[in-house]
Parts: structure tokens; sequence; C-alpha cells
């Protein structure tokens, strides 16, 4: 019996069944390629406010790990403390998983944190849908509870997801200033890696008042223009030498900083698998993204260049500058759920770091 639906705000609608959480819902419509990590994907807060598409069709079949296992102060198995995607919309949902490390299916998950499901749809259908006519607003509506459409670009979502005070993980030798604008714990996972004490701050907060080694400005949701306490305090930064890492939104923010402009596109790019190639050379990677904006690199000022280029758009996927140890990517290098293939950029910060303190 199909009791639950998801309606497009150009009316179209596709019906299937309830999973997780019984109730309606609403936000940006977007979809994922990836093939696996759904914990990973619900858990990053740059899809605060957005109703998920998985492509890949089972979904469920490893369950989800223990949300008490923890691991340098922040929980091992997920991205953040919460799941931030509005909902979820799968072709084939199970509740039957296995996996080593499951304690729980994914539908119980989500019930605990009241985030609604629609298995049985047509995923391949809406993927062609929004990839024709582009992102846009929709609703999951329960057994005909019907609810208004919400455009979640009203809120300032980095505000909503970024830690409210400073906080201290790891006790490594370099001191790095992590701008929390949503960050995916994997990064701090690697910064500790890489031996590190990651202090995390509000997206707001003036870091040019704190002591450190490195400057780590972080992934988030929404326009990165709401960002403009971010911008402001980077601008100052740039005058300094310390060295700076950005990623994903922290790409998009350092681009605005030096003077580039932003654009939103058409519908993304989230997935796991997206080819990009470092400037200047023919080496190509697969990396993991997550993002609704870009820099529009041909207004970069002199002083910086484009860093990484999209193999499938020609988009933009990282900037740096020509002199100073400045430096950012549109994907994910951190990627939890994988690809891991540009993990290497935070030895690379790093690396920089260490110069700087000799």
């Amino acid at each position: 019996m199909t009791d639950i639906k998801i309606v497009l705000e150009d009316g179209s609608e596709y019906a299937g069944q309830s999973f997780g959480y019984k109730g309606s819902t609403a936000g940006e419509v977007v979809f994922n390629t990836a093939m696996t990590g759904y914990p990973e994907s619900m858990t990053d807060p740059s899809y605060k406010g957005q109703i998920l598409v998985a492509t890949y069709p089972i979904i469920g079949n490893y369950g989800i790990p223990s949300d008490k296992e923890v691991e340098n102060g922040i929980p091992k198995w997920f991205e953040s403390d919460a799941i931030h995607i509005s909902a979820l919309i799968v072709a084939d949902y199970t509740d039957k998983y296995s996996h080593w490390s499951a304690c729980k299916s994914l539908g119980e998950w989500m019930d605990e944190h009241h985030i609604p499901g629609i298995s049985g749809v047509d995923t391949r259908a809406i993927t062609k849908h929004l990839r024709e006519k582009g992102t846009m607003l929709g609703k999951v509506v329960y057994r005909n509870n019907d609810i208004p459409f919400y455009d979640p670009y009203i809120d300032h979502l980095v505000d909503l997801v970024s830690c409210k005070e400073k906080q201290v993980y790891g006790n490594g030798k370099y001191r790095i200033l992590l701008v929390d604008c949503g960050v995916k714990y994997n990064i701090i996972r690697d910064l500790i890696a890489n031996d590190a004490t990651v202090i995390r701050v509000p997206w707001d907060y003036d870091f040019l008042q704190e002591d450190y080694d490195g400057l780590f400005i972080t992934n988030g949701p929404g326009d990165p223009v709401r960002c403009e306490a971010t911008i402001t305090h980077l601008k100052k930064a740039f005058e300094r030498n310390e060295p700076i890492m950005g990623i994903c939104l922290g790409n998009q923010l350092m681009g605005l900083a030096s003077g580039a402009k932003t654009y939103k596109l058409k519908y993304g790019h989230r997935s796991h698998n997206q080819p990009v190639q470092q400037a200047g050379s023919q080496t190509a990677y697969i990396t993991a993204q997550n993002h609704g904006f870009a820099i529009d690199y041909r207004t970069l000022s002199g002083d910086w260049e484009p860093y990484y280029l999209n193999l499938n758009d020609q988009t933009n996927e990282g900037i740096r500058h020509k002199t100073k140890p400045f430096f950012s990517a549109q994907f994910h290098p951190e990627a939890s759920g994988g690809t891991t293939d540009t993990e290497y950029m935070f030895g690379v910060f790093m690396d920089e770091v260490r110069k700087y303190r000799k």
C-alpha cells in the first residue's frame, strides 16, 4: 500500500511506502549517486534542510552502527551528532541488515530522530527530472497530512549547524584553528591523525584573536554569501602568513574573501565518484562531493588560481594562492564512506604548517 508520497514544487508526485518516522516534512530535493555511506551522508551537516534521493537501489542492507562509541570526543561512526537530512527517498529499503558494526536498522534509527523515509519510488525518474529541471523544493506527505513547501535558504543554515562555543580535540604538536561551518567529523579525525590539536570555533568567531599554527575552514550548508562574518575574518587572515585550508563551503568562502564570485549549480554535485583534475597536470582523482554552489574561477584575482577542475562539467574544484600557503578543495578529501584518493591533502596542509612553525 502506498501511504506516503513526495511532491515537487512543479507538481510532480511519486508515491511509495513509508519507513522510518511516520510524518510529513519539506525541504530542497537533491540526489546522491554514492553506492555506500548512507549513515555518513545522512549525518553530514551540508545536507541541512534537504530531502535526499539515493540513486543506489538497495539502501539499509548494512544497518546502522552504534552512536555510543566515541573516539577523541566525537562519535566514531558518524559525521556529526545528528541526522541533518529532512527525509530519505529510496528505490528499495530493507530492514534485514547484516554488518559486524550494525546495532539497529536504518528505519529504526530514522524513527528515533523523526526522519521520514519513502521506499518503492522510481528514484531514477526523480533523478532524471532534477537533472533536467534543476534542484527544486519538495515535500514528503504522509497519509494526506499535507504541509507547505519550505525553502531552507530563508534560514541561516550554517548558524543552525555550527558549534556554539569553542571546543578542543586531540593533543598534537600543531594547533589548528578549525572554523566550524558545519564540520564533518572525519575532518577532525584526519587532522588529529596528522599530529594536530584541533581548536573548533563557531562560524562567526573572531579567530584572529587566537594563537594557531594553521587555519581550517570547513564544509557546511547553504549559500556562502550568508557567512559575512567568516568572509570578513578571512580577508584579514589573508594578510598574514599562517597556512589556510578550506573544504567545500570553506572553498567558496575563501573564494569570496579573495574577491571572486560564487553561483548556484543547477543540481549540484553529490556523490562519491566525481572526477577532478589538478590544474596544470594530467593527474586526476575520483572524489566525494556534496555541494550546491561553486566559485566562478573566471572572477579570481591575479593572486589566486584554480587548483582543481571538475572533469564532468568543468566547474571549479579548488583554488590556491600563488605565493602564500593558502589552498582549498571543493570536494571532500576526508570522505568517510569513500573515496579517499585525495586524503593526502591533509598531509600537504600539515607540511605547510610545519614549515611555518620552523
